[in-house]
């Protein structure tokens, strides 16, 4: 590994990196606008310059050079020594914001990047304090680029971070550069708005307020919200996000670097998948449709009577007679906390794997590339934890029968009590030969997100909470055990998923995530240690 110097301060760093990056991740804070990691490099915004020792060629001497140089274009080499913390590379930043923000308008009060503004940021740190513009700034138009995105052209910074995304990892280009000198601006292509699957990502890779989402404009003031951790459910890629909420509502989903899994992006189907949270017809207390059943809102009560329907069906008709169906929305520890409750009430309930839906086939970027090439793949198989799901019946162990078998054994009357979870984010999920069998089940209990047929059926319906109200873990696609958090409070009086599965399972107090995944390790040391994406730089952006 290299070892530089920068202003004095030996850091050790990676190989094939260049001086910006090798500084970022030491913890230097270096302007930039143009670099981003993942991008080809260009050199355009000029405000990362450095001063770097080079050899004089008549005395064979190092020494400072005449001019500054681009950080992000030099590469890391043993013994290289440069100067961030000099006067001309003070007076140089000064410049390059002066000239960036000749004809910016002063709109910070109704941006929506206002607080997470680079160009705020790096005003207040490297630029003036005034401004010496006396002629009239240009005013540059405001463009409906596509479906979600808008383009406030005369905030633009001209980065082309937004037009590189476009050529280099979605292979669209539906953006391009147009004119000339102080009338240069960003635009699409006439007749190809922005409407690609990764579009969304083009608003994050912003540093000003330039290009914006037409679902978040205006909704909130981003020092208002708080961010938590979490893994996307659309499909089974498993891509690390952040969830955005203010007051236990859900206002943006953004992409969290994870280089194992989905490097610096998320699809747009993953980036409104909040939106689910919105629908009216979702399931939010309890149904009990049983004489003498317990009362909806009382869930003590009604886990009791589920306990008693479950345990007299294997005592009156044999442990074969139970059935559980997984959902592979579920997390890990909640699929496992079911899995063992059934399977100590009847040793032999029957285990199977709920519906796993698929739409078309797989999504590779840049378009067109091999599934060896692609740079971020959109999976056709549309739920998070099928791996982890299967994983869980594995290691309990005991019969399982696929689905379609079941649904023919629940058809023959072979069942007298069954679970079945579903939780999938479009209703109606899975063949009529279900509901079919379902219907001669003597007690079923159904937990789903929203009203179905098979739901109405039940005789117990439990509301199942989306992902941003449950903490657990997801296996992905490639293996990878990723854990992620709560984001908001399931409405008033709704018991998450995992802390009823908890109750019911026998174990008292609030149900961790964490406790349950340290019981499961017992029998799945993958469990024991999951993946966590390491932070990207303090600095980098």
């Amino acid at each position: 590994m290299p070892r530089i110097v920068i202003d004095g301060r030996e850091i050790q760093c990676r190989d094939g990196i260049n001086v910006l990056q090798a500084a970022l991740e030491a913890g230097i804070e270096v302007p930039h606008y143009c670099y981003h990691p993942a991008l080809s490099i260009v050199g355009s915004c000029r405000l990362c310059l450095m001063e770097m020792k080079i050899r004089n060629p008549r005395t064979g001497q190092l020494e400072w050079s005449p001019r500054l140089v681009p950080s992000c274009q030099t590469p890391v080499a043993d013994n290289l020594e440069v100067r961030f913390e000099t006067e001309p590379v003070r007076a140089n930043r000064r410049h390059v914001m002066e000239a960036l923000l000749l004809n910016h308008p002063l709109d910070c009060p109704v941006c929506d990047q206002a607080g997470e503004c680079w160009l705020q940021d790096y005003a207040l740190r490297f630029g003036h304090a005034d401004s010496r513009m006396v002629e009239v700034k240009n005013k540059n138009p405001k463009k409906d680029i596509g479906p979600h995105t808008l383009l406030y052209q005369d905030r633009c910074v001209m980065c082309s971070r937004c037009v590189r995304f476009t050529r280099e990892v979605t292979g669209t280009k539906e953006l391009c550069v147009v004119n000339r000198g102080s009338r240069v601006e960003i635009d699409v292509f006439p007749g190809e708005p922005l409407a690609n699957k990764l579009q969304g990502n083009v608003v994050d890779l912003c540093p000003v307020g330039s290009l914006l989402d037409k679902d978040f404009l205006f909704a909130q003031r981003v020092w208002m919200l708080r961010s938590t951790p979490s893994i996307c459910p659309g499909c089974s890629t498993g891509c690390t996000t952040l969830v955005d909420h203010n007051e236990n509502v859900v206002h943006r989903i953004r992409p969290r670097h994870n280089p194992k899994v989905n490097g610096w992006w998320i699809c747009d189907d993953g980036r409104y998948v909040y939106q689910v949270l919105r629908d009216p017809r979702r399931i939010v207390r309890p149904e009990v449709r049983m004489p003498n059943g317990a009362a909806a809102d009382d869930w003590p009560g009604l886990l009791d009577l589920i306990g008693r329907e479950f345990a007299a069906a294997a005592a009156r008709h044999g442990d074969q007679a139970v059935a559980a169906q997984l959902s592979p929305m579920m997390a890990c520890e909640e699929a496992w906390l079911l899995a063992s409750w059934v399977r100590r009430i009847a040793p032999g309930t029957l285990l199977t794997l709920g519906d796993v839906p698929t739409e078309g086939e797989d999504l590779r970027f840049p378009v067109g590339a091999s599934e060896g090439d692609a740079g971020f793949t959109i999976r056709s198989e549309k739920c998070p934890n099928r791996r982890g799901v299967e994983r869980v019946i594995q290691a309990v162990g005991g019969p399982t029968m696929d689905r379609e078998s079941l649904s023919e054994h629940m058809a023959g009357g072979h069942i007298a009590a069954a679970w079945i979870a579903g939780g999938h984010f479009k209703s109606g999920r899975g063949p009529d030969t279900l509901l079919a069998g379902a219907k001669q089940v003597g007690f079923l209990v159904v937990q789903d997100l929203f009203p179905s047929p098979l739901s109405g059926a039940a005789a117990v319906v439990l509301p199942a909470c989306p992902w941003v109200e449950r903490d657990g873990t997801f296996i992905n696609f490639d293996g990878v055990v990723q854990p992620f958090e709560r984001a908001v409070h399931p409405p008033e009086g709704l018991w998450r998923d995992g802390q009823y599965l908890y109750a019911l399972a026998g174990y008292e107090g609030l149900y961790k995530a964490e406790r349950v995944r340290s019981m499961m390790a017992a029998s799945m040391p993958e469990f024991g240690e999951v993946y966590r994406p390491p932070a990207p730089p303090k600095h980098q952006h």
